[in-house]
């Protein structure tokens, strides 16, 4: 398949052309010329769009796929036909799936069955057995067989242990692992987040020392055991602040925020929807400033989909029962690039959705003749109104819907495949 891509402004601060407006001709799932009015002359598909834009291929470090075990709620499928629409060519997949991705056949699993997908899937292996937080999983036989990092998802070791030692055991081959910050023995069943919001819902409040105390605490086990950490879900102004001067100690340590904790304050919940019943909890507003300003210097490297599917038997119930999680991958970017319109430069904001997630995996590309083509077309500026047919999940669980957002992925290249929204 041949592709130009005309009068595309390009942002990847890695590429020769970074901020100029060229035309990119792709054959064969390379870029093969970038310039200025390139010649048709093979009957390449061309792609026009007003205002258009081009960079690497956004990479999700976050997404939930449910596949197996819990394909009611998503597939490996549906999961990437809504990353392709939000713009993602690449998303990391969690281990909490019914069986675990805990061992080698279960990484390949992953791997076959996306095969065939325009969005490349990179499947995360479970960091302990069972996610009980007891005793290490086969990280190595996983790492061998595909596993791009690990981690226990949305289920903390309560360990410190179990921190240092799987720290210190993906040392022998550069892993990552990747920790959700929480403290479960402060956060308790906490429903949202503590305060005042929580008090007049008559809800319980989950403390926010329950994230600080995990993320301080993972931080001086990094230290010790000079490895390599990336902290989930960064939520909070403290938070911030401690990875910040970890950062500044030369502590090898990555963080990533979730697209909604940069939109949505705990005043969201409102009338007890249980669409923004998620984990981490909807922050302050105070928070969310903070979020912005990490972003802005760099000690936030990515923003996160956090896509968790759920079905609407686990969400049409009282608040305090329903389950936590939020669909994420449509609407991504455009949330990100809305609530950060005016606080962070485009640029930033794109570092964060394409190189360096890449970075932090240790994976490269970039925008130049004889590259891979994987790319996300976009318009940063487009006006439009997310809408339930907007949804490529299986599942529904979004506070989104109706909102109107400024920015939109328009398409992927990936694979030597095109999807166009």
């Amino acid at each position: 398949m041949e592709i130009i891509i005309r009068s595309a402004r390009i942002i990847d601060t890695g590429s020769p052309f970074n901020n100029q407006v060229k035309d990119i001709l792709v054959s064969n799932g390379k870029i093969k010329k970038i310039g200025p009015k390139l010649t048709n002359t093979s009957k390449a598909k061309e792609i026009k769009a007003d205002n258009l834009h081009v960079s690497l291929g956004w990479f999700d470090l976050n997404t939930f796929l449910a596949d197996p075990g819990y394909e009611q709620k998503e597939t490996i499928e549906t999961g990437c036909a809504a990353a392709a629409f939000g713009g993602f060519t690449h998303i990391c997949c969690m281990p909490n799936t019914q069986p675990i991705t805990q061992t080698k056949s279960q990484i390949e699993y992953v791997s076959r069955k996306s095969a065939d997908e325009i969005v490349s899937v990179h499947p995360i292996g479970a960091v302990s057995e069972n996610l009980e937080g007891h005793n290490l999983a086969e990280m190595y036989d996983m790492r061998s067989a595909g596993a791009i990092a690990f981690s226990d998802g949305l289920k903390p070791s309560a360990n410190a242990g179990m921190v240092e030692r799987s720290l210190l055991y993906v040392k022998a081959f550069d892993g990552l692992i990747m920790n959700h910050p929480e403290e479960k023995s402060i956060s308790k069943n906490g429903a949202m987040n503590e305060g005042v919001t929580s008090t007049k819902l008559g809800l319980p409040g989950a403390p926010s020392l329950a994230e600080e105390i995990s993320v301080n605490r993972d931080l001086y086990i990094l230290e010790y055991t000079e490895s390599k950490l990336h902290l989930l879900d960064i939520s909070l102004k403290r938070s911030v602040e401690l990875i910040r001067s970890a950062k500044k100690k030369g502590l090898k340590v990555s963080s990533s925020v979730n697209a909604y904790n940069l939109m949505l304050d705990e005043t969201a919940v409102g009338s007890y929807n249980t669409n923004c019943k998620v984990n981490p909890h909807l922050r302050s507003k105070e928070d969310i400033v903070a979020l912005a300003k990490g972003l802005a210097d760099g000690t936030i490297d990515t923003i996160t989909s956090a896509h968790q599917p759920q079905d609407e038997e686990c969400k049409k119930l009282e608040f305090d029962k329903a389950d936590f999680g939020m669909i994420g991958l449509e609407t991504c970017f455009a949330v990100a690039n809305t609530a950060l319109k005016g606080k962070v430069d485009l640029t930033k904001i794109i570092e964060a959705f394409s190189s360096n997630p890449r970075k932090i995996l240790g994976l490269g590309n970039t925008i130049a003749e004889g590259a891979d083509a994987d790319l996300t077309l976009f318009n940063p500026d487009l006006k439009w109104t997310f809408t339930e047919a907007d949804i490529k999940s299986k599942s529904k669980n979004t506070a989104f819907i109706g909102t109107g957002f400024l920015g939109k992925s328009l398409g992927v290249i990936n694979k030597g495949k095109l999807h166009l929204n």
